[in-house]
């Protein structure tokens, strides 16, 4: 068993960093405004991906640089979802030996609509019976691991493991979209956490995204952060001070995967040993280009022009569009 973090620079080798979620299947439509209840509108356009919390991370990471392998419970092997999600993943360079499929469930679906505002609307089926799996042996999970993002909502299978990193130095960032209880054992089973704010303020129980910040400090020794879309993120230094790192204004078009990006980006950048405030702008230029193309996590964006807009100069086009 290892007691020391790992140290991807000393090795030379891109650091693995080991996403645990659900893998969701994405049929995407553009749509000139949202329906009204009984009413019919007709999309612009369709797109059929895949994605999911920790599956849209582990795309930013790959494309940043890193290694990335996903871990957790998907469908029957034999579903036509299966594959496809299969498929993407290999495209991405991400590994999936650790992901679990469990016979006759369905892998989770969400219809997915996207206004010309760039907002996502989304209706997702997770078959509940996906929530009992249980992950392969912890050692061989943590094995040649440098970090852990971790979906928030899916604490009952992962909070172990997370706990178990912990203690053995390995940095865990959790992804919170969903509010949390104050005793929830991922509170203290990470090092990172960062929310989004309407789960940030329903988990403090207050309506101020800096004040929840510093109520869940009191509970948790993990650094704490709220990101606020174009509003930047707000977080806590180590003196518990607030502080608050801008976004990058962008012609938005398709939010859709845009936080799980930032995620992702986060993860890699703390792995290779960039400071807080550093993480976090190079996530926001990462979540900021995402923004700037339909497509979902398919649309995050390669190193070079993540660097290039940190550098002040217009990023070079991605490949395959002018």
């Amino acid at each position: 068993m290892t007691n020391a973090a790992p140290n991807p620079t000393a090795t030379g080798k891109p650091p693995r960093i080991l996403c645990i979620g659900m893998p969701v299947r994405d049929l995407t439509f553009r749509v000139p405004g949202l329906p009204a209840r009984g009413s019919k509108e007709h999309a612009t356009h369709f797109d059929e991906i895949c994605g999911g919390n920790a599956l849209n991370g582990a795309i930013g990471i790959a494309r940043l640089g890193g290694r990335a392998s996903i871990c957790g419970p998907m469908g029957d092997e034999r579903e036509t979802t299966s594959r496809y999600i299969f498929e993407k993943m290999a495209e991405e360079g991400i590994e999936t030996r650790h992901l679990v499929h469990i016979p006759g469930l369905v892998t989770p679906i969400s219809n997915i609509m996207i206004d010309p505002t760039g907002e996502r609307t989304i209706v997702t089926f997770r078959d509940p019976e996906l929530w009992n799996v249980r992950l392969p042996d912890t050692d061989l999970l943590l094995e040649d691991c440098d970090a852990i993002l971790a979906e928030s909502r899916c604490a009952n299978f992962c909070t172990d493991l997370c706990a178990e990193a912990t203690r053995r130095g390995i940095p865990v960032i959790v992804d919170v979209d969903r509010a949390m209880s104050l005793r929830e054992g991922l509170l203290t089973a990470s090092s990172h956490l960062i929310f989004s704010s309407e789960p940030l303020q329903e988990t403090a129980g207050v309506a101020d995204d800096g004040e929840a910040l510093k109520r869940i400090a009191k509970l948790t020794p993990s650094f704490l952060a709220g990101t606020r879309g174009a509003q930047g993120t707000i977080w806590l230094d180590d003196d518990q001070n607030l502080r608050q790192t801008p976004a990058f204004p962008v012609h938005t078009v398709d939010t859709l995967g845009a936080g799980d990006v930032f995620h992702g980006a986060f993860a890699l950048a703390i792995t290779e040993g960039q400071d807080l405030r550093a993480a976090l702008q190079f996530a926001s230029a990462a979540a900021a280009l995402k923004c700037t193309r339909f497509g979902g996590a398919f649309a995050a964006p390669q190193r070079a022009e993540v660097e290039a807009l940190l550098g002040g100069q217009r990023p070079p086009p991605p490949v395959g569009m002018p």
